[in-house]
């Protein structure tokens, strides 16, 4: 009997779905067998969050397909009606805590350079760098093609990342290996579920990703970003015009060029609002497109186990000028990176104009070894090198890293040298840091960090260091928790043991501490976390800015944080904070409460407004050579703001700062010969501050990483000071609002266009 109309036309798809290449996958959502044949398929996904590596408790399932146009990834994440789905919209690189599924791919297998995306089931997301195994930058942003569906058992999401998106060594007989994990996360739970089975905060990750062969695809690329500004100062009454254009080229996997004219300065962006009166300096983080693209390979960290210390800080360049008037106006900067064999080189440059202009160079080389039964091993070289003719200063670093790995340990050591000429002196000093960590892949972990700064090494020229003149030794131990009760709230807890010791080169105990914190998952799909320090008697060598070093009392810290994820209509977050710190002791600390309500109207607009107050009895201030003051402190900080997705291609953002500080003298003192704080009857003057950071921003998205912006921006700042002055935080936190030193409005169009 031959076949119905009916059905001869499903048998003919099927066949042409069989017979269609592997190359001719359609990124919508819809996960069609015929399209993923051939791929790597993935079933065995386990509990990462928490870190039991337990089977998954929804079934979740993956392919990976490597095709002409990049690396085809799918994900089928079973999500029955009993498990609420999370549907927000956010911004890029703002997923937050929603139902979402990540690939992490290093390209080049080596353990050295990955890269992170992220796909929520809103089809939002997020991508960023993952450097020093799980050290990831949010400041990249890549262009991949994403889509989403979901029905009444699931929800499917499929990602395609051109091949382009980064460098790549030579492949060897036509196949590529690549490092690879994906997981997802339930939002209503807070579950991960991964693979391979490793969770991203363990001390390996990035060199122990899946290895996957793949045919070795090739693609290019020429990119063209002009940029045209305009702005209006309404306090000057002027406008001003700029332009410039960003370049990018990749003739080939394994060469890539960018360069920039006249970079933008990410105008749309704003940093944070931060009240600093400490020897050190703050940290921010760098959002021009340029220096963020492929920076990850310059990223060596080094000075401590945060995430700020580096050697290669790129809000140095275009940095207020060494003459004081202003920034330095950058003209010009370039990046290449490539490989040549089985080594791996990137050179940096960057030139600013007139006569207080710096020059900024940067070279970096690394080479990787798989020595089988003696675990793998990775060297890495860099040399930066800043001019600065107004200053009549010269600087030189010199680094040399060294990373071996062979479960279950883990070493990482880095040697630094810095040669600075100014004004005829040279000036040598040197440092060198190692971690060790030992993870089986159980409940324990240990980790032994050792760090020397020499007195006169100095890498700020373009790093960025906390401090020099410094030594520390620190042992950690940590454990896991997660076979807890079905009535606990919680899934597991990572406990973390640790006891410090820090001196300067001069050999002054500067502290003993010893620590302990606990971060937790919750069943609820939160978190939380808790951490008490407890710092011993020693010498505090940077408040007076060497002026003599102070003898300090024990300082006490505690830390909580809890975030509430989304239910309803609202999600919070809040903390509170314990630092004693001055000299009255470990009793007479400030206490800080800080706390962020989010009303989610629906998946597109919110509403935020986070509320702190700081009370500090015995904030330690330097007021000029070896004098201090004790002051008696109160501080109001208000972040609100609204996000309104209006469409795929829209977004209006509101963002509202402001802060209102009062310091009253309570005693004055002097650093004595032996560094005693002694109490002297001298006047100090009692000061305030407020701030004010405001915009309104409005983005339309005209092809990916071509934007148009308006902007509204308003905000200022006053410091006051005078003997007696008795002010107020909440006089200042009002008054802020009146605050109008600088307010602009900016337009701004930049397009890429594609060669």
């Amino acid at each position: 009997m031959p076949p119905t109309r009916n059905a001869t036309i499903p048998a003919l798809l099927l066949l042409a779905s069989m017979a269609m290449p592997a190359d001719a996958v359609e990124i919508d959502g819809r996960i069609a067998e015929g399209e993923w044949a051939g791929a790597r398929h993935v079933t065995d996904f386990r509990l990462t969050q928490p870190l039991s590596r337990e089977p998954a408790t929804l079934a979740t399932e993956a392919w990976i397909l490597a095709t002409e146009e990049g690396l085809a990834i799918a994900f089928r994440n079973a999500q029955p009606a009993g498990v609420p789905r999370n549907r927000q919209r956010g911004q890029r690189d703002r997923t937050g805590a929603v139902d979402r599924v990540n690939a992490y791919i290093d390209f080049d297998g080596d353990g050295r350079t990955g890269y992170n995306f992220t796909l929520s089931l809103s089809d939002s997301i997020s991508d960023s760098t993952i450097t020093n195994e799980n050290r990831f930058s949010d400041d990249w942003d890549g262009i991949w093609t994403h889509a989403v569906t979901e029905d009444a058992d699931g929800w499917s999401a499929e990602m395609l990342i051109p091949w382009h998106v980064a460098t790549m060594r030579r492949a060897a007989d036509g196949r590529r290996t690549l490092g690879i994990g994906l997981d997802r996360v339930v939002s209503e739970t807070g579950e991960r579920f991964s693979w391979p089975a490793v969770g991203f905060n363990e001390a390996r990750f990035l060199s122990v990703l899946e290895r996957v062969e793949v045919p070795a695809y090739s693609q290019s690329l020429l990119a063209v970003t002009p940029y045209v500004v305009g702005v209006h100062d309404n306090v000057a009454g002027s406008s001003d015009f700029d332009a410039g254009a960003d370049v990018f080229w990749k003739p080939h996997g394994r060469f890539q060029l960018s360069g920039t004219l006249n970079p933008d300065f990410g105008q749309v962006e704003s940093d944070e609002l931060v009240v600093n009166f400490s020897a050190t300096e703050t940290f921010f983080s760098d959002k021009r497109p340029f220096f963020t693209e492929n920076q990850g390979f310059f990223d060596v960290p080094f000075g401590s186990l945060n995430q700020v210390n580096r050697l290669v800080y790129t809000r140095r360049v275009g940095a207020p000028a060494d003459d004081g008037n202003g920034a330095g106006d950058v003209r010009a900067a370039a990046k290449l990176n490539g490989s040549l064999g089985a080594f791996n080189y990137g050179i940096f440059a960057a030139v600013e104009g007139e006569e207080a202009g710096r020059d900024f160079y940067a070279v970096r080389g690394t080479r990787d070894f798989d020595l089988g039964g003696f675990g793998s091993h990775g060297l890495g070289a860099m040399v930066t090198r800043v001019v600065r003719p107004w200053l009549d200063r010269t600087a030189n670093v010199y680094e040399l890293d060294h990373r071996w790995a062979s479960a279950p340990w883990n070493v990482r050591t880095t040697v630094v040298a810095s040669d600075i000429e100014q004004a005829g002196t040279d000036i040598r000093d040197s440092g060198a840091q190692v971690i060790v960590d030992r993870d089986d892949g159980g409940a324990w972990r240990q980790q032994l960090y050792a760090l020397h700064l020499g007195r006169d090494l100095q890498l700020n020229d373009f790093g960025f260091l906390e401090r020099n003149d410094f030594n520390y030794l620190r042992y950690e131990l940590g454990h896991r928790i997660t076979s807890l009760p079905e009535d606990s709230p919680y899934s597991g807890h990572q406990w973390r043991f640790a006891g410090s010791t820090r001196y300067n080169d001069r050999g002054d105990l500067l502290a003993n501490a010893v620590s302990v914190n606990r971060s937790s998952e919750r069943r609820d799909g939160g978190n939380s976390f808790f951490d008490v320090a407890v710092f011993g008697a020693g010498k505090d060598d940077r408040i007076t800015r060497g002026n003599g070093i102070v003898e300090v009392p024990e300082k006490l810290y505690a830390f909580y944080e809890r975030y509430r994820p989304r239910r309803g209509h609202w999600s919070l977050y809040g903390n509170a904070r314990y630092a004693a710190e001055g000299l009255d002791g470990a009793d007479a600390g400030s206490l800080a409460v800080y706390v962020q309500p989010t009303f989610h109207f629906n998946d597109s607009l919110t509403f935020n407004a986070g509320m702190q107050f700081r009370h500090n009895p015995d904030w330690l201030l330097w007021r000029g050579g070896n004098l201090l003051g004790s002051y008696r402190a109160n501080q109001l900080y208000l972040n609100a703001g609204a996000t309104w997705l209006i469409d795929d291609r829209q977004e209006l953002r509101v963002r509202l700062e402001a802060i209102g500080l009062d310091a009253e003298a309570r005693q004055a003192w002097r650093v004595a010969e032996d560094g005693t704080p002694v109490a002297v009857d001298e006047a100090i003057p009692d000061f305030a501050l407020r701030n004010l950071g405001f915009q309104i921003r409005y983005r339309y998205e005209l092809a990916p990483l071509s934007h148009l912006y308006i902007a509204y921006v308003r905000g200022g700042a006053l410091f006051e000071q005078s003997v007696g002055g008795r002010f107020s935080a909440i006089d200042q936190f009002s008054d802020a609002f009146d605050l109008r030193d600088d307010e602009q409005l900016l337009v701004k169009l930049a397009y890429r266009f594609e060669i």
